[in-house]
């Protein structure tokens, strides 16, 4: 089984693919691991990637291509494998068909694991939000905006792909927006179909085109002989064999004219089939988007619930902060004053005692000077 998983950032490939090594015996390649185990392993091409990677340079693709040719030679991908990151762009999917053919093997299937992006980027927002709500740091690179650069560079880059697959009769699409174990299955009963087809493709080989050979060479005596028999029947036949010969004409054009017609009924009914399924699975996957996006309502709500509780917190203590500090001028200013009131109540004090002083002393004056002018007289 050698298969290919497609499909944007967040679609689930790595799950299901731990799901197929499992099922099926075979291995998961990444490119990535297999670069870095070829230039450990000090291999031609892992020399070649060494110098380049140890530049800061994009590996070519021939040397990811050269890489892979020597990792699907080893025991362990002989039951098949699953590219996980290659091919990226339709050049490199080209390579890849090369390589494949000139080792005299092909790509079984393509699967696609077809998904909604704007329901990718609310799944994001409300793990952010859940992950906030419980105080859990938030990776840098898990972020909306983030997801969106990756959606884009997939539609620019790696989307293409599905048309170069499905020309090739490569390709099968999986709804990727049901839940795990529904994809699971869906993809379980695609690899069981190819695992079926199998041993059709194989008797399907020389031996069959000999006999088709074989087949062809008898076919093409008998209308040698028929062309000669039928040449002779006219020379000796009038005109009426003649008319027979057009009506049979005509009745094999109106045959050959009906089986054309049935076989775009027959195009039709598949096409038909094909887009009920599709709105079904639509149907199917709508109450569940509509489940996810109001539970990342509630979770924003949540959130915002928190985050206003947290102010109003923060606002009563600073409150409390600035009535303490109010009351504390305000006893203050009571002490300054009734310390004033005390010190203008003392010196009026010593004011009216200094006055009573003066008084008594001038009221002395005045009576000493009264005696005096009564001896004078």
């Amino acid at each position: 089984m050698r298969l290919i998983l497609l499909g944007p950032p967040g679609a689930g490939k790595g799950t299901q693919a731990q799901h197929i090594v499992e099922r099926h015996g075979v291995v998961q390649l990444s490119t990535g691991e297999m670069l870095r185990a070829a230039v450990k392993a000090e291999t031609p091409v892992g020399l070649k990637a060494k110098d380049i990677m140890a530049s800061g340079g994009l590996v070519p693709d021939e040397i990811v291509v050269g890489i892979i040719a020597d990792r699907i030679e080893e025991p362990d991908a002989a039951n098949g494998f699953i590219l996980d990151g290659f091919p990226r762009t339709v050049p490199q999917a080209e390579a890849l068909d090369r390589l494949l053919e000139s080792k005299g093997i092909s790509l079984d299937v393509v699967l696609e694991l077809r998904v909604d992006e704007g329901a990718l980027l609310r799944r994001v927002e409300t793990r952010i939000a859940e992950m906030a709500a419980r105080g859990e740091p938030v990776r840098a690179d898990d972020t909306p905006e983030v997801l969106s650069k990756r959606l884009e560079s997939y539609r620019a880059q790696t989307a293409p792909l599905v048309d170069y697959y499905s020309e090739k009769r490569k390709l099968a699409t999986v709804d990727g927006m049901q839940s795990i174990d529904a994809v699971t299955e869906d993809i379980k009963r695609v690899l069981d179909a190819v695992d079926e087809s199998e041993p059709v493709r194989k008797k399907a080989g020389k031996p069959a085109l000999k006999k088709s050979a074989t087949k062809t060479r008898a076919v093409k005596t008998k209308a040698t002989r028929s062309k000669a028999a039928k040449s002779r029947a006219a020379k000796a036949k009038s005109k009426p064999a003649t008319a027979a010969k057009s009506a049979k004409a005509k009745s094999a054009k109106a045959k050959v004219a009906k089986a054309k017609s049935a076989k775009a009924k027959s195009a039709k009914a598949k096409s038909a089939k094909a887009k009920v399924a599709k709105a079904r699975a639509v149907k199917k996957a709508a109450p569940k988007a509509k489940a996810a996006a109001k539970k990342a309502g509630k979770a924003k709500k949540q959130a915002k619930k928190q985050a206003k509780k947290q102010v109003r917190k923060q606002v009563g203590k600073t409150a409390r902060k600035a009535g303490a500090r109010k009351s504390a001028t305000k006893s203050a200013a009571k002490v300054r004053s009734k310390a004033r009131s005390k010190a203008r109540s003392k010196s009026s004090a010593v004011r009216n005692r200094a006055a009573k002083s003066v008084a008594r002393k001038v009221t002395k004056k005045r009576a000493k000077a009264g005696k005096r002018l009564t001896k004078r007289r």
